[in-house]
């Protein structure tokens, strides 16, 4: 995977996503997320500059419309676009390939994190079921402690598997900040699936 928007491309991707009409910053921030597939999306702090810039190059304008700067391309961003129509074209086959990378990347990720949680949850309830067998007998020590021993065993793997698939997929720049987002995610999904199961 190779950092798509290195050396300016993200400007030059802004004016072609304004060619097609006039956008707020947020608009674009949405339109580059859906491009990504929802595994990418670029901050305010990322945009905003760049289109400062752009209309301090005469390329983009704005005008204030409900309290928001509305984007618009100008004919001189318009003519840099035909100057760089084919850096423009190698750049959407750069960007199909690595959400095609992301979409991989986030499909192992997502894989490894629902093995982990139905191997968590046969472990849960088979703790459950020995405790609830074991009610009649005097006191034994905690059953979860093998179980926490193995969960301890089994994030450790999960996490060396992980950071073996980033470190193995050549990320840079902005495609760093993409493989975070997607694990930041696949966590946010196993953690809130743990909470409703250990209520």
């Amino acid at each position: 995977m190779t950092a798509v928007f290195s050396h300016g491309r993200l400007r030059l991707y802004l004016l072609k996503l304004l060619a097609d009409g006039p956008k707020h910053g947020y608009e674009l921030i949405r339109l580059l997320e859906n491009r990504f597939l929802g595994l990418y999306a670029p901050s305010a702090g990322t945009i905003y500059p760049r289109l400062q810039r752009l209309e301090g190059e005469r390329l983009v304008t704005h005008t204030a419309a409900g309290g928001r700067k509305v984007y618009e391309i100008t004919d001189a961003g318009r003519a840099e676009l035909r100057q760089r129509a084919g850096e423009l074209a190698a750049l959407e086959s750069e960007i199909k390939a690595s959400v095609a990378d992301l979409s991989e990347l986030a499909g192992e990720i997502q894989q490894q994190v629902q093995g982990s949680m139905r191997d968590l949850k046969q472990e849960l309830r088979e703790a459950t079921r020995q405790t609830r067998a074991s009610r009649w007998r005097p006191p034994q020590p905690p059953p979860y402690q093998d179980a926490v021993a193995d969960l301890d065993r089994r994030l450790g793997e999960f996490v060396a598997e992980v950071r073996g698939l980033v470190r193995g997929a050549r990320t840079g720049g902005a495609d760093a900040s993409m493989v975070a987002d997607v694990v930041d995610s696949a966590l946010r999904d196993a953690l809130g699936t743990l909470r409703r199961l250990l209520r």
